[in-house]
């Protein structure tokens, strides 16, 4: 890892949690079949609303299934959807935004005036739950609705981003040496414009994971059994009060989970600003 980022992440305690506790979810995710104390679909009635204890260290649902092991196998759902809906919306963003902002003109009229600011007309929680309820819950249907509402605003500060950039003195020369546009893009623009991007698409991550929680809070994300944090607040709604663990942890995961990427966003966007680094002296 880069050393300069490191004593930036150490010289910035929000950032230093913000990826203690990303690294604790990505664990969660990817040993959840070790860490698990149970099937996460297991039911046992004589366990029903067990409140935390041994056995079940943070209680049991109304099902009698072991919540730590559904937080468990939830933050593994919850990264897979947020990881494939920010690559699905930053490769489209790329494509269309760099295709606006580089050709410019009637190209760029057409996608930047009436394509970006249609699917901004309206709320992208919005479109996505339109798509979900017309084509039904499911992983891939879930990817895609968020997909489509999230593309806009890569595209967007791709385009404005490509705009700055295409008439640099280096874009200029490789264009006057006759290389293709295709080439002038990969080579030349798109090296100058992804630092924004990624810290982009690390905000955006924390944005997917809470709208696929809301998806499935109102079951639209992906069905039963698998387990999902929006789903397991859905189903503790009627024990809120005799049962508030039910609710406690499953929220608490979906704040945690946000909130590390909203801090590691932030500690990047502070890295990869010259002006910024230049002030805190990396």
């Amino acid at each position: 890892m880069d050393r300069p980022f490191v004593r930036h992440i150490v010289s910035q305690p929000l950032a230093a949690v913000g990826l203690v506790l990303l690294a604790g979810f990505v664990a969660a995710a990817v040993f959840a079949p070790v860490i698990s104390p149970a099937n996460p679909a297991a039911i046992d009635l004589t366990h029903r609303l067990a409140p935390p204890g041994p056995g079940h260290w943070l209680g049991a649902d109304e099902l009698g299934r072991d919540i730590l092991s559904r937080i468990i196998y939830g933050a593994r759902l919850s990264l897979i959807v947020a990881v494939s809906v920010v690559s699905c919306s930053s490769i489209l963003g790329l494509v269309l935004g760099g295709i606006a902002g580089y050709y410019g003109g009637v190209l760029d009229t057409m996608l930047n005036v009436f394509v970006m600011n249609a699917f901004l007309a309206l709320p992208g929680i919005l479109l996505a739950i339109a798509f979900v309820a017309f084509l039904g819950p499911g992983m891939i249907n879930l990817v895609l609705a968020l997909s489509i509402g999230g593309w806009v605003s890569y595209a967007r500060l791709v385009r404005g981003q490509v705009l700055a950039v295409r008439e640099r003195e280096f874009v200029e020369a490789a264009r006057a040496l006759g290389a293709s546009d295709l080439r002038i893009f990969i080579r030349h623009v798109l090296p100058n414009i992804v630092q924004p991007l990624i810290v982009q698409s690390a905000i955006g991550m924390a944005g997917a994971v809470l709208a696929e929680a809301t998806l499935s809070f109102l079951g639209l994300g992906v069905p039963p059994p698998s387990a999902s944090w929006g789903s397991m607040l859905n189903d503790a709604r009627p024990h809120l009060f005799d049962a508030p663990h039910l609710v406690i942890f499953p929220a608490v995961a979906v704040m945690l989970c946000v909130l590390s990427f909203n801090f590691l966003g932030d500690a990047l966007r502070d890295y990869l600003d010259p002006r910024t680094r230049l002030t805190i002296g990396l």
